[in-house]
């Protein structure tokens, strides 16, 4: 999968889950999601399970920081670089 298609599938969940009573809400792929509201620390495990499910990843609890969750572009580079190692 793509980082493109990554970074697709998870503004579509954030919006789809998060953001379906903000939908005016600009949110930049860069945007801190806890810094402007989108999530909060319940908002996080979600988002954790989701790509646990849909990437099939076991994400350690080591990595949990915002530096691989905090944006949208955060998130896609955690799981480019995870699932390219899990296939190589």
């Amino acid at each position: 999968m793509t980082e493109a298609e990554v970074r697709s599938r998870m503004r579509a969940y954030i919006t789809d889950n998060f953001l379906y009573m903000r939908r005016d809400l600009k949110l930049g792929d860069d945007d801190s999601l806890l810094r402007k509201g989108v999530i909060d620390s319940l908002g996080v495990m979600e988002v954790l399970g989701f790509v646990e499910e849909t990437f099939g990843l076991h994400v350690d609890q080591n990595d949990i920081t915002e530096e691989n969750f905090g944006t949208l572009n955060a998130i896609t580079r955690y799981v480019a670089a995870r699932t390219t190692s899990a296939t190589a």
